[in-house]
């Protein structure tokens, strides 16, 4: 069962999800409904098996994501970037941090459960 629910959502995560919408045809509403599941969805690491622990913490964005953040990142400097591609390299941007910060707490909690030696700081 599902219900339907108004939402004041700010303008800069519309226009994301309008993006990516538009260039993986899908619906705005898809979209947004995606990433607030995942939101609910994703448990917290410490949470988490030990094999999910050692996943998280070889985890990487997929080569696509990765060039095209390259991409971006390279037209930014170069300040050549559009509007469209600046709200996309954001985009990306946040999904690195997160990730990053995933990881990061995986391989404290994988050190923690002795999976993996602690990491020196040489």
């Amino acid at each position: 069962m599902a219900q339907s629910i108004s939402l004041d959502i700010p303008d800069s995560i519309v226009q994301q999800a309008q993006q990516l919408a538009s260039q993986t045809h899908q619906r705005l509403e898809d979209i947004l409904l995606e990433w607030l599941t995942h939101s609910f969805t994703e448990h917290p690491v410490e949470t988490l098996p030990d094999s999910q622990i050692l996943a998280l913490c070889n985890m990487q964005l997929d080569e696509q994501q990765q060039e095209t953040l390259n991409i971006l990142t390279e037209k930014q400097r170069e300040e050549e970037i559009t509007s469209a591609e600046s709200q996309e390299l954001q985009f990306l941007m946040g999904l690195y941090r997160r990730g990053l910060l995933r990881k990061a707490k995986a391989l404290k909690v994988a050190v923690e459960r002795g999976l993996i030696p602690p990491l020196s700081a040489a």
